[in-house]
Parts: structure tokens; sequence; C-alpha cells
């Protein structure tokens, strides 16, 4: 099994019981990623491992050996129904890590603002899984009631090799 590289941040600073400060936590994530992916397309997705009863670290080795967070079938997903039934693996951003890039402010104003719509409260990130930008695919899809389309989910080009695209894990502690 390769070896996938995890990068650990120290954001203390980043909660979640008031409004985080979304470019200053941003930059500090952003700046990380570009420690690694300069110039590169990505795919970013956060991750909030409170929201799957295990401790971060067991979640970044299911992460390591499975290549996604969504490694329980019986789960169900939120926003993962679409009206036109397509295959979503996971949603997440494609960025280019540019030097004025902001990538984690978008993500991390999702878990903010978008939980407390959907689950009654913010959720904090606290994983981060970069995947290679060509080994998935972008997904156009709509939800039931929007006119909308979005392109924030991803599916997996080959489903079976899930593990060989995350490029990277950002730990943020």
């Amino acid at each position: 099994m390769s070896k996938i590289p995890i990068y650990t941040v120290n954001l203390l600073e980043y909660q979640v019981d008031t409004e985080p400060n979304f470019a200053k936590i941003g930059k500090v994530v952003d700046d990380e990623i570009r420690k690694h992916f300069a110039g590169e397309t990505i795919v970013a997705r956060g991750v909030a491992s409170s929201e799957h009863d295990i401790s971060i670290d067991e979640l970044i080795e299911i992460i390591r050996k499975t290549g996604t967070d969504r490694y329980d079938p019986n789960r169900v997903g939120d926003r993962y129904e679409n009206i036109d039934g397509k295959q979503i693996d996971f949603f997440a951003f494609r960025r280019k890590m540019a030097p004025n890039t902001q990538l984690f402010r978008d993500i991390a104003w999702g878990f903010y603002h978008s939980a407390i719509g959907i689950h009654g409260r913010p959720e904090r990130i606290d994983i981060v899984i970069i995947y290679d930008s060509s080994a998935v695919k972008s997904v156009l899809h709509r939800y039931e009631g929007r006119k909308q389309a979005k392109r924030d989910g991803f599916a997996f080009r080959h489903p079976d090799s899930k593990r060989f695209t995350v490029r990277a894990i950002i730990k943020i502690v």
C-alpha cells in the first residue's frame, strides 16, 4: 500500500462555538496545502470526524486504507440525493493552488453556515482530504427545489482504486 502523507496544522483558534474568522483560518490551512501542491489543481474535501463516532486518527486510518471517509454503506449522507439520480461519491472543491487561492475559507464557511441549516449546529473540520484531480470527475447535479446546477459533487474514475486517488491528508488540531 502506498504511503499517504499526513500533514498536521495546529489551528487551536479554529472553533465553531462562535463564527470563525474564515479568511484567517483559511490562510493557515491554504498555506500548508500550497507548501505541497503549489501550482497544482487538486480536489479538496473537508471532513468533521465528530460526525463519525470514532477518533480523528481512526478516521484518518480508514481514509488511508479506503480512500474515503464514506466507508459505511449503511450510513446515509446528507445531500447525496439529486433529482437526476447521478452517482456522487463525495462533495469537494476543485482548485488550482495559486499564490492567492482561497480554498479552506470556503470549505469552513460551508461547514459552519450550511451545517447549521442542515444539522442545526456548525461543524468543525479536522480533516482535509486532498485528491488527485485527474482521478475523479465532477458531477453536475441539482437538488430538489433548486434550479441552479452545482459542480461540487465528484465520482471516482476508478472506484476499485479509491485509495490511490488520495494525495495527502491534512489533520487540523
